[in-house]
């Protein structure tokens, strides 16, 4: 938990794989988790930075799906209301599975 708070200090300051490493020094010299981190001070940093690596991966991942999501819907209604279906538009943003049925019908993926 300490070593934690303190990479989390240091990246307020500066990027993250540079904050692990000043942490572990830190926690080296003030003896939190030393020997631990002296036998292991490579694959601390490795894991350390694939799992922050991974969690921001998948928050782009989301964020792009999501973005992915709000573009069919709105290619949906553009079309319906191209085509004077605005009931439809109505109905679509109430119900989800109308929507989904919509978005297959003019193949919108």
């Amino acid at each position: 938990m300490k070593f934690v708070d303190i990479v989390r200090k240091y990246q307020q300051e500066m990027p993250f794989p540079e904050a692990v490493e000043k942490a572990i020094d830190e926690c080296i010299k003030k003896g939190i988790l030393a020997e631990f981190l002296r036998k292991n001070r490579a694959e601390v940093l490795r894991v350390s930075i694939f799992e922050y690596d991974e969690e921001e991966h998948m928050r782009q991942e989301r964020e792009e799906s999501r973005q992915e999501g709000i573009e069919q819907v709105n290619d949906l209604y553009d079309k319906l209301f191209e085509l004077g279906r605005s009931e439809d538009v109505k109905r679509a943003v109430k119900d989800a599975k109308y929507r989904e049925k919509l978005l297959g019908e003019f193949h919108i993926d």
